[in-house]
């Protein structure tokens, strides 16, 4: 049975790396993005079905499900990549509302669109994009990194629950990737000596992931590096006397 694969924020970067990548095993892709141009141009490329969306409305994410719905009649795998960045202090409260509505709120309701979908038909499989950023703190970025730490609290709270209709969901935390994100910082980056992926690195970890059959994680993914999941601390909860 061809699988069906939606994929927010998926006209280019990491997105476009995993609608390839899942388009050459077969499967049916849909790409949901806000770039009319650079998505329908994918999906001419890969034979893909192309949606306008903005994930920061609710309506937009509840019509790319349907989309794949009616067009490839179910949905296996949901990659909720859509997001943004900023700069600045982390103090700015326009800029905030901004990297929350699209980083956060798109989560969500790209989860909530998405659950009935794959509930249906038994089950699936939701990845999320995070961040390195997500896990550990971005001075440079403060309200990027709050939001990606939001999103891994967000997936490993509801895995439990989603785990009652067969879905799996987990984050991805990549490094340093070509991506556009990568603009204004790439000679900062390679100036320390950091490595930087190609997205397709990225896109072959979600596969990974999707396969090993895990929920609740988040994954370290990291060029030239197996992805690995985060290993948080458990923590005991103090008992009264």
């Amino acid at each position: 049975m061809t699988a069906v694969v939606l994929v927010t924020g998926g006209a280019g970067g990491i997105g476009a790396a995993v609608a390839r990548r899942f388009a050459r095993t077969g499967a049916q892709v849909v790409i949901a993005d806000l770039d009319e141009t650079a998505g329908q141009a994918l999906a001419t490329e890969i034979d893909a079905l192309f949606v306008p969306a903005d994930v920061t409305q609710e309506r937009d994410n509840q019509t790319a499900v349907e989309a794949a719905l009616t067009a490839f009649g179910g949905l296996d795998l949901v990659h909720l990549n859509a997001g943004t960045g900023g700069s600045g202090d982390g103090l700015d409260l326009d800029s905030y509302r901004r990297i929350i509505a699209v980083n956060l709120d798109g989560t969500m309701y790209g989860i909530r669109a998405a659950l009935p979908a794959l509930a249906s038909t038994g089950g699936g499989a939701i990845v999320v994009t995070s961040s390195l950023a997500g896990v550990s703190p971005n001075p440079f970025d403060p309200i990027y990194s709050a939001s990606k730490h939001a999103v891994i609290g967000l997936v490993r709270s509801l895995a439990h629950t989603l785990s009652a209709s067969g879905v799996t969901i987990n984050a991805i935390c990549p490094g340093f990737v070509e991506t556009p994100m990568l603009e204004g910082i790439r000679e900062h980056v390679l100036r320390h000596g950091f490595a930087i992926a190609d997205p397709d690195e990225v896109a072959a970890a979600v596969q990974t992931i999707v396969q090993n059959g895990a929920t609740g994680e988040a994954w370290i993914v990291q060029a030239g590096q197996s992805p690995a999941p985060v290993m948080f601390p458990a923590i005991e909860l103090s008992r009264g006397a």
